[in-house]
């Protein structure tokens, strides 16, 4: 299998909905490209979950950062199939490095104790992770993508992440949740419409954020007519 072929399973595997909504990318190189993304995406997201300490995830996240950081001065990538991607697409010019260096930054409030103290941390919070990957994905598909386009779209689908993983404070129950995914979905139709057709697989799995904050996993054929229906009609 290929570099790209490789990454795409891993990506598969670990992030099915951003996964399936990437197959509504007519390009290849640039569904590679956004694909790439998230593979970095997940590499970055599992470091808190695998450290004992927050030092241990400081150095982690340090690792990715200066390896990126080393590309874009023109070395050679460290030992990871996601840093041999990232070489060969800024070699293309297809994401600028300092974008892809945030993504790293923005993964180090996953490491603070208590990061989710009030809505503005968590909406900070949740900007900085799946906000700054979800506009990252959106201009590589189209350039003049508006990065806000996909802020409250990426609010709600990464609040349903947080939820879904017990990372939430206690104080919040499932009915606060899926109000607050209702009011995020709402306030994203406008901006979201306003994306460019070929920018909107970068937002389109929000759809599938009402249903998770219900408690229902929609089944394979399901998430397909519903990305397809989003797809379709620029809604989510």
């Amino acid at each position: 299998m290929t570099l790209a072929a490789d990454l795409d399973h891993a990506v598969q595997q670990h992030d099915p909905d951003r996964w399936l909504a990437s197959r509504f990318i007519d390009d290849p190189l640039a569904r590679a490209d956004v694909v790439l993304l998230y593979a970095l995406n997940h590499e970055l997201a599992r470091v808190a979950e695998v450290v004992s300490e927050p030092l241990l995830g400081h150095m982690r996240l340090a690792w990715w950062r200066e390896g990126i950081e080393e590309i874009a001065g023109g070395g050679g990538p460290r030992a990871h199939p996601v840093m041999d991607g990232l070489a060969e697409a800024l070699a293309r010019n297809a994401f600028d490095p300092a974008e892809i260096a945030a993504l790293v930054d923005g993964r180090a409030g996953d490491l603070e104790p208590d990061p989710l103290a009030d809505e503005a941390a968590l909406n900070a919070r949740l900007d900085r992770t799946a906000g700054r990957l979800a506009s990252a994905a959106a201009r590589r598909l189209d350039p003049s993508a508006e990065p806000s386009a996909t802020t409250e779209a990426m609010r709600a689908w990464g609040l349903v992440g947080l939820f879904r993983n017990g990372r939430l404070p206690p104080n919040w129950t499932a009915a606060e949740v899926t109000a607050a995914v209702d009011a995020r979905i709402e306030a994203a139709r406008t901006p979201v419409g306003g994306l460019p057709v070929r920018a909107f697989p970068a937002v389109a799995y929000a759809t599938l954020a009402r249903a998770y904050a219900r408690g229902r996993t929609p089944g394979p054929i399901a998430k397909r007519l519903r990305l397809l229906w989003a797809s379709a009609t620029g809604k989510i």
